[in-house]
């Protein structure tokens, strides 16, 4: 059962990365109920890189790099807050943060779709602050996406656009993650990446499928239904 549910989660993932936004989310609460919630960062890592470099070498002639660099500072100290505030964190602590944040997020894709014509300020002001929770929260549970994608919906950048450039985002803030990963939480182990190896067919089924549905699904029903699954998760998460 565990083995089905993580490579669910890895074929989500896989989805995720091809363009179908929010569901990623659904992969870290899975990953987090099979393998404990600091554990499941360090597995998932690996995996998002893999398909952090399969987005990039899809969607290459779509990033747009004013605003990658415009935000890439904050998030990186964002990563670095965390390092070190979850350096010391036990399983219950990062457990409640991470349900935290996985709450977070369900809230921020909730306002999103009640509110898909507010206009969001492009400016530092709010470019800071987001990138400060983007790099925090990616750092603490892989769950950027909900913070991320607030800030590239202020941008009013094209749906191709902002998978290109979220892609080479999130390839680049996770490659910096790794090594605090391996040296410093220590959640990346052989023991992981053998367990990594098991589910890299998901991603890659994931990746295919995304492409060939990701115009073609009803976003907005899959969300919500992304949405109540995730709080469910999140719920689960804090009571095991």
């Amino acid at each position: 059962m565990d083995f089905i549910l993580a490579f669910t989660a890895a074929t989500i993932l896989g989805l995720a990365k091809a363009g179908l936004k929010g569901s990623s989310i659904l992969a870290v609460v899975l990953l987090a109920l099979v393998y404990g919630t600091k554990a499941s960062t360090g597995i998932m890592l690996p995996l998002l890189i893999l398909g952090d470099i399969m987005a990039v070498l899809y969607y290459k002639r779509h990033v747009k790099w004013n605003y990658l660099f415009k935000y890439l500072p904050a998030v990186i100290i964002g990563i670095l807050t965390a390092v070190y505030v979850g350096k010391s964190l036990n399983e219950t602590e990062f457990k409640f943060w991470m349900a935290l944040i996985i709450f977070l997020s369900v809230v921020i894709m909730l306002w999103r779709e009640r509110s898909a014509n507010t206009a969001l300020p492009n400016n530092w002001i709010f470019a800071g602050p987001i990138g400060l929770a983007t790099g925090f929260s990616t750092m603490i549970g892989n769950l950027a996406g909900g913070f991320a994608n607030l800030f590239f919906l202020s941008t009013g950048l094209p749906k191709n656009e902002i998978i290109g450039t979220s892609a080479w985002l999130f390839m680049i803030i996770n490659l910096f993650k790794l090594p605090f990963h391996i040296y410093s939480w220590q959640t990346i182990t052989l023991s992981s990446l053998a367990i990594n190896l098991y589910l890299i067919p998901g991603i890659l089924v994931g990746f295919y499928l995304g492409i060939k549905v990701v115009k073609k699904i009803n976003e907005k029903h899959f969300r919500y239904f992304l949405i109540a699954v995730t709080a469910i998760g999140a719920i689960m998460i804090l009571i095991k």
